[in-house]
């Protein structure tokens, strides 16, 4: 169990036997009643994202509070998260409201600080998630809410302990709203480079659709194995930043058909569906791939360097262009024939081309090496709350 030195003072207590508490529900969807016109405001666990909630998605009608498992508690009643990803994510009820079956509801009394609870289960956090079960999703469940078994000092302490907290958690997010804006200030470096680049087209550029300039070719449809003689490169191995992720690697076997689709170095790869649909790939030669059926291959037929389309590719003018050519809501689709109609500018000069090319390379180089240097501060300042907390249920403030 997460070691804490408990005071003189202190007493191990089960949650449940310190306070009244219970888990939601919902009402029949099915019956409207029960939510057209609702006044009673009703949680989701996905809202339990900051310390206090705020206006909910969705109320639901007194009927529907009768008739359903979900129940009304009061304003400062601490909600905790149990099912999958929302499992322990905490708010405290900024009003008086019902939630559903994925969160339980501790309510305020007079021997606890409901601050002090939640701080203290998120000091507890790694422990308590380890006892969720499930083989699609990891779940936890009310009794082992219900049983977690916490250091409780005097009411008196815990207001002291919370006071402390809140005070050095204020000056850490001030730290991290500063550290947050400068990564995005950082970020907005290059896409301002790049906007200006291709936005500010001289004579002496070229304007053209990609349908007059290019080849597109659809990638090679088999079933990925856990080894190989290719790597098979998919959607999902593209990351945000339009580069190849390094893990998660499939491969599939040599045929002469799956040889026709063999990447070669510098090689673009756009991913045409997805949550990375529009992503372009800038292929780096590190070992033999070929790649996957839904990953289109834009070769062009001009004298066009690569790495500047990967470039473009970055820019809002193109994200915009392939926003609206795109197709489908849940699943969007940017198949071959909307990407021919991508507008695309360029210097007509290999020259010009190459120059650019170095520029974006160097402040792309002086942005990640802020982007990290940022990111690990974010990352510091993390730690430091977690190290406080640890300091806290350790008697050591």
């Amino acid at each position: 169990m997460y070691q804490m030195l408990v005071q003189s003072q202190w007493q191990t207590k089960k949650l449940g036997d310190i306070c009244e508490m219970a888990p939601g529900g919902t009402p029949l969807k099915s019956i409207k009643e029960y939510w057209l016109d609702g006044k009673v405001s009703w949680y989701s666990s996905g809202e339990l994202n900051e310390l206090y909630t705020s206006a909910p998605r969705k109320c639901i009608t007194h009927k529907g509070l009768d008739n359903s498992n979900t129940k009304l508690f009061p304003k400062g009643s601490l909600l905790i998260g149990i099912y999958d990803t929302a499992a322990l994510k905490m708010s405290i009820l900024d009003r008086q409201a019902a939630f559903n079956q994925a969160i339980v509801g501790i309510k305020p009394n007079s021997q606890i600080e409901v601050k002090f609870i939640f701080h203290i289960i998120n000091a507890m956090k790694t422990e308590i998630l380890s006892q969720r079960r499930g083989v699609r999703q990891k779940n936890l469940s009310f009794e082992k809410i219900k049983n977690i078994r916490l250091p409780l000092p005097p009411l008196p302490e815990q207001h002291r302990i919370v006071s402390i907290l809140d005070e050095a958690f204020t000056e850490i997010d001030k730290a991290k709203v500063i550290t947050e804006k400068n990564l995005k200030n950082a970020k907005e470096v290059l896409e301002g480079k790049l906007e200006s680049v291709f936005s500010n087209v001289s004579k002496d550029w070229t304007i053209k659709r990609l349908e007059e300039i290019t080849n597109i070719e659809y990638g090679y449809t088999e079933k990925a194995k856990d080894k190989g003689d290719y790597r098979y490169i998919r959607i999902t191995d593209i990351d945000k930043e339009g580069n190849l992720e390094p893990e998660n690697k499939m491969f599939i076997e040599y045929s002469k058909e799956a040889e026709k689709f063999v990447l070669e170095d510098g090689d673009l790869l756009m991913a045409r569906t997805g949550a990375t649909f529009g992503k372009v790939l800038l292929y780096r030669d590190i070992e033999k791939s070929v790649f996957a059926s839904y990953l289109i291959k834009i070769s062009f037929k001009e004298n066009i360097l690569n790495k500047l389309y990967w470039y473009f590719s970055k820019s809002r003018i193109y994200w915009r262009q392939a926003s609206n050519l795109s197709s489908g809501a849940a699943q969007p689709q940017f198949n071959g024939s909307a990407l021919r109609e991508i507008i695309f500018s360029f210097p007509s000069s290999l020259t010009d081309q190459h120059d650019i090319i170095t520029e974006l390379d160097s402040i792309s180089t002086e942005t990640k090496k802020l982007e990290k240097l940022y990111r690990s501060k974010l990352t510091h300042l993390e730690e430091l709350k977690k190290s406080i907390l640890k300091q806290a249920f350790e008697g050591k403030l």
